[in-house]
């Protein structure tokens, strides 16, 4: 009586299917490990900046100071020229240029943490190309 897999002749014919259960024992095997040794690594973390003291703070700058009402004001400290008014962000070279040597000013941005992050970057990349190289980010302090 000729087996299932024989034809007429008793030759047996070649078996077209691959066999997956090897493959299924693997999986299975690395998904035990995964799940083993997952909870055992570290949670990655980033490492942010802190904001700490400046190595020479100037003593003279520009502050521009930004409010979620859209208002943004230019105030002067410890300079010849005094300044304490509204300004429009387009009006930013004019003024920093009527100041002085653009180049020269330190330029301290305060805006309300309400303020979308990219207007701030706006005014940054305006102070920037006023041609002011010293441009920083106010915030509060540790013990603030």
């Amino acid at each position: 009586m000729p087996s299932v897999s024989s034809s007429r002749r008793g030759r047996r014919r070649p078996v077209s299917e691959i066999n997956v259960v090897p493959y299924i024992d693997v999986m299975l095997v690395l998904l035990v490990i995964f799940m083993v040794t997952a909870p055992m690594l570290p949670p990655g973390q980033i490492d942010v900046p802190t904001a700490g003291q400046s190595s020479a703070p100037p003593d003279a700058l520009v502050e521009i100071r930004m409010t979620p009402a859209g208002d943004m004001r230019m105030v002067t400290r410890n300079m010849p020229q005094s300044i304490d008014r509204t300004i429009a962000r387009r009006d930013i070279a004019a003024a920093l240029k009527g100041l002085g040597d653009p180049a020269s000013l330190a330029v301290l941005i305060a805006a309300d943490n309400k303020i979308p992050y990219g207007e701030v970057v706006e005014v940054m990349n305006a102070v920037r190309a006023a041609g002011t190289s010293r441009v920083g980010l106010m915030v509060k302090g540790a013990g603030s």
